[in-house]
């Protein structure tokens, strides 16, 4: 009878696959987060539906300044440009590493997979630049 191996606690796999958890559960909170303190801001009269949608998952100054909001100020301010942030870190990361994930299982394990990780990373903080770009010019903060 041969002994059980013991995984290693703290191997990439492993780390990634609580990274997949919490990161799951955090967009959830940024999600509930932005939804409650819009509507508790008065979105409820202020917004359509799409335009309220649109700002619980993305919320940038853009989403406002296109519905009929007459006070722009409350919602265009530095802890929604946080949320924008950390939204996209998130989301992208957990993204980007489901995607690792799903190849990863099609790959044999060698130097392919050390490229893949490689052109997600590369991948990756292109999507993050092009996000952060987003939320500096759309005059957030």
């Amino acid at each position: 009878m041969q002994a059980r191996r013991i995984p290693k606690i703290l191997s990439f796999e492993s780390i990634m696959w609580l990274f997949m958890r919490i990161s799951g559960l955090a967009m959830y909170v940024f999600a509930l987060t932005g939804l409650t303190i819009a509507l508790i801001m008065g979105a409820r009269t202020q917004m359509d539906m799409g335009t309220l949608l649109r700002w619980t998952f993305f919320p940038i100054g853009t989403h406002v300044t296109s519905s009929d909001i007459l006070v722009l100020e409350q919602w265009i301010n530095p802890f929604w440009t946080i949320m924008q942030y950390l939204t996209i870190v998130f989301a992208t990361m957990h993204g980007t590493n489901g995607l690792r994930m799903v190849l990863e299982d099609y790959m044999d394990a060698g130097w392919g997979v050390h490229v893949l990780r490689g052109l997600l990373l590369i991948i990756w903080l292109f999507m993050l630049l092009v996000a952060f770009n987003l939320i500096q010019t759309t005059g957030a903060v």
